[in-house]
């Protein structure tokens, strides 16, 4: 799909965590619900997934890392951002304002920007009985954030899968619009 100027653009911010791989679904439903797509990841993100494949399916290249001053901008600003699957590490980061990464410069940027964000966490529960992870959703939330559902998996067996919705981020943006 080609980039519609008439569409709202949607930046799906992909973390590196067992579902990732399964990311078209969310692009397939935003673009059904007529969004024009792109995705970023953080830099372990890149390894889960098929850029080729995700490149032809949005038509935007796939970005994982800043481009140089001199390259153009390969997407136009995003009316709305949907973080899935997010793990441990980009929340608790995120909330902490780091920005050592393209995707969280993005997400600590839409913040000041007003850009509705949808969250989707995907994390063991030990990572979410972590306190820092609780603190995390709290400032995430205090920001007007966006936080989906997700019963975390037993550590060390990934899964849940099955159990992932990835239209929720949609549907939570979808308030927002």
């Amino acid at each position: 799909m080609s980039s519609q100027s008439d569409q709202p653009f949607l930046q799906i911010v992909v973390c590196a965590a067992g579902v990732a791989p399964d990311v078209g679904k969310l692009i397939t439903a935003a673009q059904q619900r007529r969004w024009d797509v792109g995705v970023v990841t953080t830099p372990q993100a890149l390894g889960f997934l098929d850029p080729e494949a995700i490149e032809a399916q949005t038509g935007h290249p796939l970005r994982s890392a800043w481009r140089t001053p001199d390259q153009p901008r390969p997407t136009r600003p995003a009316d709305a951002i949907a973080v899935a699957p997010a793990t441990f590490n980009t929340i608790n980061k995120w909330a902490a304002g780091l920005s050592d990464n393209l995707a969280l410069g993005i997400l600590c940027d839409a913040y000041g920007m007003g850009i509705p964000t949808a969250v989707m966490p995907y994390l063991n529960s030990a990572q979410a009985a972590h306190p820092a992870y609780r603190q995390s959703l709290e400032r995430l939330r205090e920001m007007d954030i966006l936080i989906g559902t997700y019963e975390p998996h037993r550590p060390k067996a990934g899964g849940g899968a099955d159990r992932y919705r990835w239209e929720e981020a949609l549907e939570l943006l979808t308030t927002r619009l």
